[in-house]
């Protein structure tokens, strides 16, 4: 078997946020995940002996399989908790016990103050695996899925359209450091927060930030057009008053007329077809979700060699 090429190690204990590695972590991050999917032989081993905890506050169809199937295809092994985290023990308990066992712990979960107290409480690595206000594991995935589909990300132009949730930030983050042309349209009140967009705005130095309340004019010319569910978990009690604001939020064929010839249609699924997107697009040779879905495993497993290797 080849022995693994060299990676090099995150610098930050944690990955809570995008920005706890840098834009050169980011691309070795990318060139990590393109080549573990190449050749996932080479990495069999690299986890070997290590534990990861895996707490899960919300269901999880991809993060939770990819997350179990990197680790293990990784040669390590992982432990499963479900239900809230800090209910029923304080949360700084639960994190030093943790840290006690395992090497690493991944954790989705509502609120972001929750990785936070987890990483700051332990001393082994912590990953977010989805929080309310950002999405990286998902975010790291679809850069890999822009750069397999045009063979670059420079210059390229990603449309966010929706709920400025936290993939929206996440892509945001990525984006203006990866010099993609980022365009998000949100309706009244359902915008991304204005912190994250003045952050990516100082960070993308070499591509523009747009905000808008008008889909067509995020979508124009854009080489990818994204959105998510427009009530996300937590948000369910909200979903009749998101269907009439998002009503004019769907993308359809119509909205893709706006977009380069080439354009992609993404999604982080799971997807509500007939509200964020028309079935046909779903389902048009166009989508490329499921190979965002795919490359969770891969980017996961590059995130995983680059804390805990």
């Amino acid at each position: 078997m080849t022995a693994a090429p060299a990676y090099s190690k995150i610098a930050h204990p944690d990955v809570t946020k995008d920005l706890d590695y840098t834009q050169t972590e980011l691309h070795a991050l990318l060139d990590l995940a393109a080549d573990v999917k190449r050749s996932p032989a080479n990495y069999r081993s690299a986890l070997a002996g290590k534990s990861i905890a895996l707490l899960f506050e919300k269901p999880s169809l991809r993060t939770r399989m990819t997350f179990e199937l990197a680790i293990k295809q990784l040669g390590g092994f992982h432990v499963n908790y479900e239900g809230p985290i800090g209910a029923r023990e304080p949360l700084k308990d639960m994190a030093r016990n943790l840290d006690r066992w395992v090497d690493g712990i991944v954790a989705r979960t509502f609120l972001q103050k929750t990785v936070d107290g987890l990483a700051h409480w332990s001393n082994v690595p912590v990953i977010n695996a989805l929080s309310d206000l950002y999405h990286p594991c998902q975010a790291l995935a679809d850069m890999q899925t822009l750069a397999e589909h045009f063979g670059h990300l420079q210059g390229i132009k990603l449309a966010f359209i929706g709920d400025g949730n936290n993939v929206a930030n996440s892509l945001m983050l990525n984006a203006a450091r990866l010099g993609i042309n980022f365009a998000i349209a949100t309706p009244p009140k359902y915008e991304a927060s204005d912190a994250i967009v003045e952050e990516a705005r100082a960070l993308a130095t070499q591509s523009t930030i747009t905000v808008t309340t008008d889909p067509a004019e995020a979508a124009q010319n854009a080489h990818a057009l994204y959105t998510d569910v427009w009530a996300s978990m937590g948000a369910e009690n909200e979903a009749a008053e998101r269907r009439t604001a998002f009503a004019d939020y769907q993308i359809d064929m119509d909205l893709f007329k706006h977009a380069a010839p080439e354009a992609v249609f993404m999604h982080c699924l799971p997807a509500k077809r007939g509200e964020e997107v028309t079935n046909d697009v779903i389902e048009s040779p166009r989508s490329v979700v499921f190979d965002q879905a795919e490359n969770r495993l891969h980017a996961q497993k590059a995130l995983l060699l680059m804390l805990l290797s």
